[in-house]
C-alpha cells in the first residue's frame, strides 16, 4: 500500500518551504512505498506520495499525477 500525504494552507507560504514540510512528511511513510516518491505545491496546498509498484511498475504510474492541463493533481492508491 502506498504512503500517501498532503495539507491545505489557509495563506500562500514559499515553495521551497512547503516541499521540505511535503518531504518530512513522506519521510515516515516511505516503507509503505519504496518504488518512487514525488511531492507536489502550488503554494497554497501540496501532496506527497510514496508509491509501491505492485502493477504498472514504469514511470507513467509516478504520482502525484495531473491531469493534462495541469489544472488537477491527485495522489491515490489505485493498485
Amino acid at each position: 500500500m502506498c504512503g500517501i500525504a498532503g495539507f491545505l494552507s489557509s495563506v500562500p507560504m514559499p515553495a521551497a518551504e512547503l516541499d521540505d514540510r511535503l518531504w518530512k512528511m513522506i519521510t515516515p511513510l516511505r516503507h509503505r512505498g519504496p518504488d518512487d516518491e514525488g511531492v507536489w505545491t502550488d503554494g497554497w496546498a501540496g501532496l506527497a506520495h510514496a508509491r509501491l509498484a505492485i502493477i504498472d511498475i514504469s514511470p507513467a504510474g509516478h504520482q502525484p499525477m495531473a491531469s493534462n492541463d495541469g489544472s488537477v493533481w491527485i495522489s491515490y492508491n489505485g493498485e
